[in-house]
């Protein structure tokens, strides 16, 4: 057509009322976010953007607002310990080292933390599968007796039915050595694993969704009985965590989610396999 470069790429100018009304838009939108997600980075928060509003936006662009209008995520670091391994039960060797976690129910993991109330803690004890960062299992209780870790497992259990040899690592406190804990895991069939004594990093799963709910539900509300715990931990657990927070890990996509892409893929697989053997 006889044109320059320059005049195809050409894009015409906006006002400066337009460009504001943008911004505030898009400011409007992370604050959102932020509001539900505190400790969003401006990765995630940048994917997020996409997910739930359709928007693409510059990395530069969104740091540059996240700077002028203090919108980086809020971090507190406490810490009490939760683990006592100064007991007589057996303990059992670490296998996840160098271990290639390819599909669900290969890897469950476990941890233990606190939540501060008004009279004392509560302590929640959870569940996740490894490979897709789901929380399968979880109970709270006053007490940080063994019945707490008994009680999160069933639920797994329940919940997730798993195949023999599925391995459940965990640190090598009492309320996972203890002879009930290791009954039911006995009972089917699991695989049994531990952290290796002082090293946090074999557990690194467990205790990045500890920190992420401590950090985007616990440190932002003031409980002030264990009811208003009940209340609110599960809540974050299916409703945010499961369903709705992205995980870098797994292709920035909530664990439910993650999960249902799975299983589809499977589905059709096994579709497959079977037509095959049909046409044969």
């Amino acid at each position: 057509m006889g044109l320059s470069a320059s005049t195809y790429y050409y894009r015409p100018k906006v006002s400066r009322a337009v460009r504001d009304q943008a911004e505030a838009e898009l400011r409007d939108r992370i604050e959102h976010l932020q509001a539900e997600y505190s400790c969003f980075g401006h990765r995630t928060l940048k994917i997020q953007l996409w997910r739930q509003y359709g928007l693409v936006v510059n990395k530069k662009r969104l740091l540059r607002i996240m700077r002028e209008h203090n919108l980086f995520r809020q971090v507190k670091r406490r810490f009490i310990a939760t683990t006592d391994s100064n007991h007589t039960y057996p303990v059992y060797p670490n296998l996840l080292k160098n271990l290639e976690v390819t599909d669900i129910n290969q890897v469950w993991v476990s941890d233990i933390t606190y939540i501060r109330i008004l009279t004392g803690f509560v302590y929640l004890a959870v569940i996740l599968d490894i490979f897709s960062r789901r929380v399968i299992g979880w109970a709270l209780s006053k007490s940080i007796r063994h019945e707490l870790t008994v009680a999160a497992l069933h639920m797994a259990i329940q919940a997730r039915n798993p195949n023999p040899d599925t391995i459940h690592h965990s640190d090598r406190g009492v309320q996972y050595a203890c002879e009930d804990y290791v009954r039911v895991l006995k009972d089917h069939q699991f695989q049994i694993s531990m952290s290796a004594p002082g090293n946090p990093y074999d557990n690194a799963f467990a205790e990045s969704f500890i920190k992420t709910l401590k950090n985007e539900e616990v440190h932002l509300c003031e409980y002030e009985s264990f009811t208003d715990v009940v209340e609110r931990i599960p809540q974050f657990i299916e409703a945010v965590y499961n369903q709705k927070r992205v995980h870098s890990g797994i292709q920035y996509l909530p664990p439910a989610e993650f999960e249902d892409i799975l299983q589809d893929k499977k589905r059709k697989i096994s579709l497959g396999q079977v037509t095959l053997k049909l046409v044969k």
